[in-house]
């Protein structure tokens, strides 16, 4: 294909192009870019009509599975009480088909709320049906006592909290998969496509080495995964003798499906207040560490003994600390996952250990609201310290986290950017980036579009780094469009 008329962006400090230019799509590579180029015989022409044009944008951090599922869910996402939450349950229940099994919701936030959820409550309204909810940061399971029964669970009135939770997960996914089927990552992965995506790194609970292998073909939207193994799987992985950067599945000479990192989840989350901090919450307690600083040296030397890099979930600044030194005193080399609340001195850190602070932006929307309350001010102040881990040299790869925040990467731009909603003041805008910054952020590394390099691109209606001021460049984020997306070489959205 020749696509005339673009305006490519460069994001690594070389001037921008003054004038659009033909860029020629040659395979699965960008062949030539130059002021003006003749066709091809048999080749396909685009006008780009002088849109922006940047590297294809990369989500590095998704639980696709639940996000494909999220449309089939019940929705408890604005629930603001735990009668609420409830009268929407009992209402879901009444309205089911007959002979359904199982009936899953999610996106309930309790820390606010009055009175906490329980099985009791559930109970009442559910009865022998089992009924899971998912919270919103999804660290929770809210069952009812069917469901408990059901999946092998303790029997219980409070819902099932972190490791216990992560346990018991993959066997809800599984029967959940039994409704759903491969369709909806077909539509998630379309919708992806259509914001300018063109590659996932996929959390999502399950051995991502034997799963995405089987799953690839039949979802049939040629974008890049990365996937990744659990602590429970390690082994398994090891064994295989899968390493991250591995091709597991491959087209037309091109990787698209590689293996990625362990995934371990140090910590808690602030809505279930069970992030690891320093010091206490209003309440008492510092949070949990899932994972005791003795196995977590054992992982992470496991992994990088046997080639693979780790994803390390920190939300607490006590867990940043757990986290960086295990790294640390065992040469392993990843992410460190969310970086939401770290102390003085970690972003130094992460960046002599060659870190990279995978965050997800969108995530303080939420987050927002219950911070003062649950962490304080002085810690609120230090959540999510973008601009900080930027002056440190700390490489930042932007993700969702879907579905606790939308696969969306303009909206984790402009969450970046602004620090807060279009009607709002900013949130700690000393932590604020600018777009270029957000955008580099957003790309899976890639500063521009070279010759040579993959042609995974995506065609913008907009300038991504226009804008007068922060809450002006996060409002033309949000409204970005994306005339097309190519991942590889190939059209995998266009718009009509």
């Amino acid at each position: 294909m020749l696509l005339r008329n673009a305006q490519p962006v460069p994001l690594g400090g070389a001037a921008a192009t003054v004038e659009p230019v033909d860029v020629r799509i040659s395979g699965t590579q960008v062949a030539t870019i130059a002021g003006t180029l003749d066709p091809l015989p048999g080749e396909e022409v685009l006008d780009a009509d002088g849109r922006w044009l940047v590297p294809g944008l990369w989500d590095a951090h998704v639980h696709l599975g639940q996000w494909a599922r999220r449309r089939t869910r019940l929705d408890l996402s604005a629930t603001a009480a735990l009668g609420e939450a409830i009268a929407r349950v009992a209402a879901a229940v009444g309205t089911l088909a007959p002979g359904t099994d199982l009936l899953v919701g999610g996106g309930y936030r309790p820390a606010t709320w009055a009175e906490p959820p329980t099985v009791a409550s559930l109970d009442a309204v559910t009865g022998a049906l089992p009924v899971v909810l998912v919270s919103g940061d999804a660290h929770t399971g809210w069952l009812n006592s069917a469901a408990l029964a059901r999946f092998g669970l303790a029997a219980r009135d409070v819902p099932v909290v972190e490791a216990e939770w992560f346990a018991a997960l993959p066997a809800i996914l599984a029967a959940e998969d039994a409704q759903v089927g491969p369709g909806a990552y077909t539509e998630a992965l379309r919708a992806a496509a259509a914001l300018g995506v063109v590659g996932i790194v996929d959390y999502e609970f399950e051995p991502g080495h034997l799963a995405w292998p089987r799953r690839y073909t039949a979802v049939g939207v040629p974008l890049r995964v990365r996937t990744s193994v659990y602590p429970a799987d390690l082994q398994a992985a090891v064994t295989a003798g899968v390493r991250t950067g591995d091709v597991l599945v491959s087209d037309r000479g091109e990787p698209m499906v590689t293996m990625g990192s362990l995934k371990i989840i140090s910590d808690g989350s602030l809505n279930t207040r069970t992030a690891y901090c320093r010091d206490p919450y209003p309440g008492g307690g510092h949070g949990v560490q899932n994972v005791p600083p003795a196995e977590l040296r054992d992982l992470l030397a496991t992994a990088h003994s046997n080639g693979l890099t780790v994803a390390l979930h920190t939300i607490g600044d006590a867990a940043a600390d757990a986290a960086l030194d295990a790294f640390g005193q065992t040469g392993a080399r990843g992410t460190i996952e969310h970086a939401q609340l770290l102390g003085p001195g970690a972003a130094g850190r992460m960046a002599e250990l060659g870190l990279v602070a995978s965050v997800q932006p969108a995530h303080l929307l939420d987050d927002r609201g219950v911070t003062e309350v649950v962490w304080g001010i002085e810690r609120a102040s230090r959540s999510f310290p973008l601009r900080e881990l930027a002056a440190a040299g700390v490489e930042l790869a932007f993700g969702s986290d879907a579905p606790v925040a939308p696969l969306d990467p303009w909206l984790a731009m402009a969450s970046a950017v602004h620090r807060g909603a279009p009607d709002r003041e900013p949130w700690y805008p000393e932590h604020s980036l600018v777009p270029a910054q957000a955008l580099a952020a957003s790309t899976g590394g890639r500063d521009r579009v070279r010759i040579g390099g993959p042609a995974d691109l995506a065609l913008l209606d907009a300038n991504p780094l226009a804008g007068a001021d922060a809450a002006d460049s996060a409002a033309n984020l949000r409204s970005m469009h994306v005339a097309a997306t190519w991942v590889a070489g190939i059209l995998v959205h266009r718009a009509g």
